[in-house]
């Protein structure tokens, strides 16, 4: 099975709700890091599983929206927790919709939200 793999950086606030986190609990900042695996068996004509010109562009579009602003305050997280395994759910759902490429086979988000803490999402095609 063939992967590729494109990554972004942003900064985007939140603040954890439903508990005890102390700090978290709090607005701060996270310098997140994005990465879109895509998964397939074949290549297309030209010899990619889809053209990484095409992912870069879905992947800016989508971090545009979260870049410098509240998780909280989207639609997106009402009534959520704006968890790290939320969203990447979130976006792996939003990059699944738009990545359109008949031979993949699925895609996997991973997201850190610093050195060390990552959580990822994974969805199979249809």
């Amino acid at each position: 099975m063939y992967t590729v793999a494109v990554r972004r950086t942003f900064f985007a606030q939140h603040y954890l709700i439903g508990g005890d986190w102390g700090a978290e609990n709090e607005l701060h900042t996270h310098a997140y890091t994005l990465e879109v695996q895509l998964h397939g068996n074949e290549l297309d004509q030209h010899g990619y599983l889809v053209d990484i010109t095409e992912i870069e562009a879905r992947l800016d579009e989508l971090t545009a929206r979260y870049r410098d602003r509240s998780l909280n305050q989207l639609p997106e997280f009402a009534e959520l927790n704006p968890s790290l395994e939320h969203f990447a759910r979130i976006l792996a759902q939003a990059l699944f919709d738009k990545i359109q490429a008949s031979n993949l086979n699925g895609l996997t988000v991973q997201l850190w939200e610093n050195d060390q803490a990552w959580a990822s999402y994974a969805l199979e095609s249809k």
